[in-house]
Parts: C-alpha cells; sequence; structure tokens
C-alpha cells in the first residue's frame, strides 16, 4: 500500500481530525509529505467522504498549527532548543548554515518561499524562531499568505483526480511546478494592483493641487479685482 492510499484510508476512518494531526505532525518535521496528505484530504473530498470548503480550512489551521510550533519552540528556547534529539534532525549543522545563507540573502522574504520549499521548510521556521528575525504575527502573515495559495492547490489537486488516479499521480510529481507558477502570477497580480492603486493615488494628489492651484488663482484674481476698486473709490 502506498503512503497516499494509506493517508486515504486514515482520513476515511477518522476524518477531518486525522488530516489536521498529521499536517501538524508533518510541520514538526516528520518526513511525511504535507503535499501528499493535502491530496489526500482533497481526494476523499472529491470521493464524497467530505466536504471540499471544510476541508481547505481543516488543512489551512493544520498547516498553520504546525509551524507556528517550530517558529514558538525556536522563539521561546533559542539555541538550545537544538539539543533535542527530534530538533536535531530536523535542524542538522549543515541545514542551520544553509537557511542562514538563504536569510541573509532574502531577508524575512524566506518565511513566505519557505512554504515552497519541503526540505527547508520547518528548518525556516525554527530558525526564524531562535534568531528573533521578526514577531510571531509576522510570520503568521507572511506563512498564512504562502499557506492560502498552496494549501487550497493541493487540496483542489486531490480533489479533481479522485477518479482518475494515474492522472492524479502525475500531477502531483509536477504539482510543485505547479504551485510555484501560480506563486509567481499570484505576486505578479499583486504587484500589478499594489501599482494600479499607487498610480490611482498618485493622479488624484496631482489633480487635487491642480484644482487648488485654480481656486488660489481665482482668489487672487478677486482679490486683485477688489483691491483696484477700492483704490479708485479713494481716489
Amino acid at each position: 500500500m502506498s503512503l497516499l492510499d494509506a493517508l486515504i484510508r486514515l482520513f476515511i476512518e477518522n476524518g477531518y481530525a486525522a488530516l489536521f494531526v498529521v499536517l501538524i505532525i508533518c510541520g514538526m518535521g516528520v518526513p511525511i509529505p504535507e503535499d501528499v496528505s493535502l491530496v489526500a484530504g482533497g481526494i476523499i473530498a472529491g470521493l464524497g467522504h467530505a466536504d471540499l470548503r471544510l476541508m481547505i480550512v481543516v488543512g489551512l489551521a493544520g498547516v498553520m498549527v504546525g509551524d507556528s510550533v517550530m517558529f514558538l519552540l525556536g522563539h521561546h528556547f533559542g539555541p538550545r532548543v537544538r539539543k533535542l534529539p527530534w530538533i536535531a534532525r530536523v535542524l542538522t549543522p549543515r541545514r542551520y548554515a544553509r537557511v542562514q545563507e538563504k536569510f541573509d540573502r532574502y531577508g524575512n522574504r524566506m518565511l513566505f518561499f519557505a512554504r515552497f520549499l519541503p526540505g527547508l521548510r520547518a528548518a525556516v521556521f525554527l530558525t526564524a524562531g531562535m534568531t528573533h528575525r521578526v514577531s510571531y504575527w509576522r510570520f503568521v502573515a507572511l506563512d498564512g499568505l504562502a499557506a492560502l495559495i498552496s494549501v487550497p492547490c493541493w487540496i483542489w489537486l486531490g480533489y479533481f483526480g479522485a477518479e482518475r488516479r494515474d492522472w492524479l499521480l502525475g500531477a502531483i510529481r509536477q504539482g510543485h511546478g505547479i504551485v510555484i507558477a501560480l506563486v509567481v502570477l499570484a505576486v505578479a497580480v499583486v504587484g500589478w494592483l499594489l501599482w494600479r492603486g499607487a498610480r490611482r493615488r498618485v493622479l488624484r494628489l496631482h489633480e487635487h493641487r491642480q484644482r487648488r492651484a485654480r481656486r488660489d488663482g481665482a482668489a487672487q484674481v478677486r482679490l486683485a479685482g477688489a483691491t483696484k476698486t477700492e483704490r479708485r473709490e479713494r481716489q
């Protein structure tokens, strides 16, 4: 029995709670692929054993709780957490150095991109907590934004491929490329919306300044006219 089949059976027998717990375990560095777990959740929704929308909500909750556990462990215990045998396997010296290098290169953006790096995800979140690079709520915002993209994608993939297993297995192998393409598209769309909003604000500001300049000019003309009239009356 493959891992995917085992997860499907587990989720059918135990419902949403099983997916929630498995995703927390995935987030804590246990070598169970998170993407396969989410696809399995989508499959049981596609087969009619669960509601798709609720499955996405449960998936998001499980992912965020698992990620938060790693971040908060690092944040609370600092470098001491690396003495735990389980953490030592997740955050090896080589992996820690690699994560530090990526943080130096990309900054806090790594907390967003880590969701799409299965081999480094837990290590990135632990390191971010240990080094106090960001507050917990900023971490939730960056990781949550990435999860809002990746989690529905994997669950939808399982949902639409529930009855087409051969197609689904091929799609899973290509899934990371699809998700990354969607991330690039989402970033491009958000960037365009921000640019358009900024452009509109600049245009409104320019129009406001023009209207103000016209009002000030008209007021100066009226004032000049009133001054001339007053001078004539005095004469």
